[in-house]
């Protein structure tokens, strides 16, 4: 009993060691505290969650729990590791987030939360998709429509041309008319609206078949790397591919493209 008596005691002496100096009778200024700091890493989350840099966050967060798991348990090998760990990672880091500290630093003050999917208007804007789609897929002309979901694409989006308009089959069909001059690579489409047009994507490094143009490579691609769906209209066999999760189902008609996007939206 005294054993683990005394191991509490030592757990909680090194506890007291990461918030020593804190005078816990003057708790409007610890509440105060943990509310700025609070803000602070949600608003750092809001800006990062959009990009690839959210894993690398996670990853962070893992290595902090260990080093607190280390200094608490006393681990003195895992202590030893991750101290030089985090001394690389201090140099690396404004080096890995460099896109995403001047973004932020651009964005102070006017930072801006896209809409997620409602019920109501992921049926609306599959209707509007759909509807764009049956006059393109007639005449063989090529598209590649992107949905966002939960992954955020604003690496993507950024590289493309902003449009910020609620989708409508009328705006999707004037971009990708063939003369049009966004009509090359993809449009993307968050929370209702299309937010950029002639997006390049990464092409997907999969085996397909010879027959298997750039077009459907990309909306594969981008599914490889995000939880987004991807439809593609072929000009060559006016045929509509969907592509979600990296894999690809080819030859839909209207009704089944249809069940398919609110479905996958609606489990979203």
């Amino acid at each position: 009993m005294d054993v683990v008596s005394g191991k509490i005691l030592g757990v909680a002496e090194k506890a007291s060691y990461f918030f020593g100096g804190i005078n816990l009778n003057s708790w409007p200024i610890i509440l105060l505290d943990i509310i700025i700091v609070t803000t602070i890493f949600y608003w750092a989350y809001l800006f990062v969650r959009e990009t690839k840099a959210i894993r690398i966050v996670y990853g962070l967060f893992f290595l902090l729990a260990l080093m607190l798991l280390g200094r608490l348990m006393n681990l003195v090998l895992l202590n030893w590791i991750l101290k030089y760990i985090m001394t690389m990672l201090v140099v690396a880091i404004p080096v890995v987030f460099q896109p995403e500290l001047r973004n932020a630093l651009e964005k102070l003050g006017r930072s801006k939360i896209l809409a997620d999917f409602s019920e109501k208007t992921s049926s609306d804007v599959v209707e509007e998709i759909v509807k764009s789609i049956g006059f393109l897929t007639k005449q063989r002309i090529g598209g590649l429509i992107i949905i966002q979901r939960k992954t955020g694409l604003r690496d993507y989006i950024e590289k493309g041309v902003a449009i910020d308009a609620v989708v409508s089959s009328e705006l999707l069909l004037s971009i990708f008319f063939p003369k049009s001059p966004l009509h090359d690579g993809a449009v993307i489409v968050v929370g209702g609206k299309i937010v950029a047009a002639s997006v390049s994507l990464p092409v997907s490094e999969a085996d397909f078949n010879t027959k298997t143009g750039m077009r459907h490579r990309a909306g594969v691609g981008i599914t490889e790397n995000s939880d987004a769906i991807a439809i593609i209209i072929s000009e060559e066999t006016g045929t509509v591919s969907l592509a979600v999760g990296g894999q690809i189902e080819r030859r839909l008609g209207d009704e089944r493209l249809k069940d398919r996007l609110i479905a996958l939206l609606r489990k979203k």
